[in-house]
């Protein structure tokens, strides 16, 4: 539970540092802010890869490794499993979670529904470094429609 609070005041205090305004607003603005989130996500992803057990990476299929993160990854990074998973068998997937941890402080009103993506970009580098460890160059995207449930979309590379 300790844990869970750190890191949501910790992405929270990082969402917060890059979004502050800038003095010189010529280096990039929000969209630097979003490649870096992602960069962070991207990285502490691929640490999470890394520290799975030699089995898990053997996985045969791109669905049977989007099923493990919606289980085991998401279990440990968020404490509870992805709600759903979607695809179209053509390298599109679609990861739900109706109840996003990060996004459950902010699902008090709908003022902050526009400020929700960029409470997703470290996540979304998340998972884009896990299916890097595991193997998979994918691209991955964020939408919010409703506080605080949200989609992560991922689109296998394929080359």
């Amino acid at each position: 539970m300790a844990d869970a609070v750190l890191f949501e005041f910790l992405h929270t205090e990082m969402v917060a540092e890059l979004w502050a305004p800038d003095p010189d607003p010529g280096l990039g603005g929000q969209k630097m802010s979003l490649s870096v989130l992602e960069g962070m996500g991207f990285r502490v992803g691929q640490a999470l890869g890394e520290r799975l057990p030699r089995e898990t990476l053997a996985f045969r299929e791109e669905l049977d490794v989007l099923k493990f993160l919606c289980k085991d990854l998401w279990v440990a990074a968020f404490g509870k499993q992805m709600d759903g998973l979607r695809t179209n068998h053509q390298g599109t997937y679609v990861l739900q979670d109706n109840s996003f941890p990060l996004l459950v402080p902010m699902a008090s009103g709908l003022q902050y529904l526009e400020e929700a993506p960029k409470f997703l970009a470290f996540t979304c580098g998340l998972l884009c470094g896990s299916l890097s460890i595991l193997g998979i160059e994918s691209s991955v995207t964020a939408s919010v429609a409703a506080l605080p449930a949200c989609k992560f979309q991922v689109v296998i590379q394929k080359s």
